[in-house]
């Protein structure tokens, strides 16, 4: 500090000089208190170890869920550090990623619950412990990993406002940083704001407090809950059913089993919050689950016995990977009518050989097309949800292949259509196939030589068959597209894509979507069996690629069906609109058949426009079970009806008001942002979701960088904006007093630059700095849960903006 002073003192004055030995007192003042405050918390620590016995049930496992999982969860959980369950908690880290493009190679999957059963097991496949003090004496401290992150934020707590340095990497393929207690010093010393939660504010006092006991207590963890008795005759029943010996229930049980792999199980008349998942076991009902880990669920058992059993779920329900699909006594019937009761043999059941088990349409042969098409609507809207968030929680190979927004319906399976003939199927079985069949392989150039071959030569037997269709009115043509019966909402869905993930709402959302795809049978198998029960996130780069440039294909002709209701005179100029030209040349990239675009199949149009003319008939087609969805995306249910409060009007016009923006300002807007509109009431606010829809030329972004768009794209940016929580990963919140709503709106209709931007964030944001943060994010988990107690769950923060 004297030769500080010597140094300065021969030209600033003492002015100066004062200011900075203040400024060094300050810091060693701060660095004392620091240090005094970490030991008052390790007296508390161990006092209240003495006092009193954490639980980690009542204190432990809610801390964990709210501070810890809404980062640590499912296959992108940061070093594969998974904290929703006890399991995941015992096993620790591994510095693998597990979403590796780059991947060369097919790893071996690290599947919580399924790919190793021990702790010990898990130590074998590289995972090191978090909550374990360190064995080696060669280590500087005693204290576990995770004690070890959370005092590091303690000490070096990140700053209480305006953005984050950009020392913090928050990019979704950030490099991680995977410390041990050998590595530990110096990962505090080159990133001593990286403590944990990362990029978020530091617990409070009293969180610190209960984790750091229960850590010096041995981080104790109650055994795994057994299935409670109120569910216990459902899963008697059901395991019954599915392991019917008959060949004709081995094969209808195959089917759902290969369907509903993924699937959070609820039994109607339980609570909640209990699930179960449909697993395959070496063991039979009556005694303990040993699940059979295979890669795909219809790869080879590698036994000749087992059994279709239901596992409970334990693990905390996060929103990325919660898909539910419901069980009742009405279900089960449903499934004996569609699969037992209807005439046809099953003289043989398939075997897993890998030529076939890929293949639906030749392994299921057997089962009437039409009764697995009708198995697939009934819970449509779980199917396409398993195609944007699947079992592998973040769907990015198949998002990058659509649009932000589009509109899905489903053809009627009441009408005869050839795509639901046995007699086609069988025809078109080798020409279905899906490259997933391949594994992991380091060739791509088949996706273009065998399966692009086969699947135009699908579109040109399909044309066959339109040309021989009769010519319909629109209002007849329109029978063709499913209505669900006036009763199931799955028949008209939303589809908005967030950039790295998607949501499914019932109804169509939103304006007038650029493209809507209409889907047949063998279209939807196809998307399951390609993206869900095909696809191995473990796997390497060409399976990757294969596996995304089908999904372009897939996407194509749930498209050409929709045009398929449009006039001839009119397509090519629509399709090409879309695609802004890049149509063409995929057409010269894959020699694509293109004569179907001149079968006239509906007439009756009236107007130039003559999508808009199509949209507006389809709406009172199927306007009941359009304002059936739109109940169920409000509250969950189907009674629950809309509000007249006028304070609610009064926020939804302002809010609409929002949701009319477009264009280039849009450019600073996140993908997915919270809006909580508080009152004087402070048990009555608002929620409204904002999503940006974001327009491309093309969606074909192997060709180019999806997120190198010009002015012309931007420009066709628009928002969705809704009264209920949308997605799964928000990335910006904003609170609002009612009495302030319409200078909210204000500020943000009036935005045309990155400084008018952060004048809105500034009043209204809710930045990873703010000591609001959590309070905030704790009251958006707890109103979705409210609204949506059966498909609600974690938000994941991972992708929170540092706006």
């Amino acid at each position: 500090m004297i030769n500080i002073v010597r140094r300065y003192s021969g030209y600033a004055s003492i002015r100066a000089v004062a200011a900075i030995l203040a400024g060094l007192l300050l810091f060693y003042l701060i660095h004392v208190l620091q240090k005094e405050s970490h030991t008052e918390l390790q007296h508390q620590v161990e006092e209240v170890a003495v006092d009193r016995q954490i639980t980690f049930e009542h204190d432990v496992q809610p801390l964990l869920t709210r501070r810890c999982v809404v980062c640590h969860s499912c296959y992108d959980a940061p070093c594969q550090l998974k904290l929703s369950s006890t399991d995941g908690i015992a096993r620790g880290a591994n510095e693998e990623k597990v979403y590796n493009p780059k991947r060369l190679t097919a790893v071996s999957p690290t599947r919580l619950f399924i790919d190793a059963k021990t702790t010990e097991a898990w130590r074998n496949k590289g995972f090191q412990s978090v909550i374990e003090e360190p064995v080696d004496d060669d280590d500087s401290s005693d204290k576990s990993l995770m004690q070890l992150l959370l005092e590091l934020k303690q000490l070096h707590p990140q700053p209480k406002q305006g953005k984050l340095p950009d020392d913090f990497t928050l990019a979704l393929e950030r490099e991680q940083s995977c410390p041990t207690h050998k590595t530990f010093d110096d990962y505090a010393e080159e990133n001593p704001l990286w403590g944990m939660p990362y990029a978020m504010p530091e617990l409070s006092d009293d969180e610190s407090l209960i984790l750091k006991t229960w850590l010096e207590q041995g981080a104790p963890m109650p055994e795994t809950k057994a299935v409670p008795g109120e569910a216990l005759a459902q899963v008697t029943e059901w395991e019954a059913f599915f392991n019917e010996q008959n060949n004709k229930q081995k094969l209808a049980s195959r089917y759902i089993y290969e369907h509903l792999f993924h699937a959070h199980i609820h039994y109607v008349g339980t609570p909640s919050d209990e699930f179960y998942r449909l697993v395959r076991s070496t063991t039979p009902p009556g005694e303990a689950i040993d699940e059979i880990a295979t890669v795909r669920p219809y790869d080879d058992p590698e036994t000749d016995k087992f059994y279709y059993r239901l596992l409970r779920y334990t693990p905390t329900i996060v929103a990325k990977n919660h898909i539910v699909y419901e069980f009742s006594d009405q279900r089960m019937q449903r499934y004996r009518q569609l699969f037992i009761e209807p005439d046809y043999d099953v003289a043989q059941l398939p075997s897993y050989a890998k030529a076939i088990t890929a293949n639906p349409f030749k392994t299921y042969a057997a089962i009437p097309p039409v009764s697995r098409y009708r198995f697939m609507l009934d819970e449509a809207r779980f199917f396409i949800e398993g195609f944007v968030k699947g079992p592998v929680c973040r769907g990015q190979v198949a998002l990058n292949v659509i649009e932000d927004q589009f509109w899905v319906m489903f053809f009627n399976p009441d009408q005869e259509i050839f795509s639901t003939q046995a007699s086609f199927l069988n025809n078109m079985s080798d020409f279905l196939r899906i490259p997933s069949e391949r594994g992991s392989h380091l060739n791509l150039l088949p996706i273009w030589t065998d399966y692009w071959k086969r699947q135009k030569q699908y579109m040109l037997s399909k044309q066959e068959y339109f040309e021989k269709m009769n010519k319909h009115d629109l209002h007849h043509a329109l029978n063709y597209i499913w209505d669900g019966n006036g009763v199931n909402p799955n028949a008209a869905l939303t589809v908005q894509r967030h950039f790295d993930s998607a949501s499914v709402e019932y109804g169509f959302v939103g304006e007038q979507p650029e493209t809507a795809w209409i889907i047949d049978y063998p279209l939807l198998e196809r998307i399951h069996y390609l993206l869900v029960a095909g696809f191995n996130v473990y796997g390497n780069v060409v399976h990757q690629l294969s596996t995304r440039i089908y999904m372009d294909f897939l996407r194509m002709e749930g498209e050409d069906h929709f045009l398929a209701f449009l006039p001839v005179s009119k397509r090519k100029s629509i399709r090409d609109e879309w695609y802004q030209g890049m149509r063409s040349e995929l057409d010269l990239l894959f020699d694509a058949p293109m004569d179907w675009l001149n079968v006239e199949t509906v007439i009756g149009y009236k107007t130039e426009d003559v999508q808009l003319e199509l949209f507006q008939h389809i709406r009172p087609h199927m306007s009941d079970v359009l304002s059936l969805g739109e109940a169920i995306n409000h509250c969950g249910r189907e009674d629950c009806g809309s509000s007249d409060d006028r304070t609610d009007t009064r926020i939804s016009t302002a809010m609409r008001q929002i949701g009319d923006m477009k264009g280039g300002k849009l450019y600073a807007f996140p993908e997915v942002a919270y809006v909580r509109v508080t009152t004087d009431d402070p048990d009555v606010s608002y929620a409204y979701s904002i999503l940006r829809n974001k327009a491309y030329k093309n969606v074909v972004s192997l060709l180019s960088d999806e997120r190198q768009r010009d002015m012309q794209d931007i420009e066709k940016d628009s928002l969705t904006v809704v009264d209920w929580l949308a997605g799964s990963y928000p990335n910006f919140f904003f609170t609002v007093k009612v009495d302030e709503i319409d200078e909210f709106v204000k500020l943000c209709t009036a935005i045309s630059n990155q400084l008018e931007f952060d004048r809105l964030v500034e009043r209204y944001g809710v930045r990873r700095t703010s000591p609001l943060f959590w309070q905030t994010a704790d009251w958006f988990q707890a109103r979705y849960a409210q609204q949506r107690p059966l498909h609600s769950g974690l938000y994941d923060l991972s992708r929170y903006n540092n706006l």
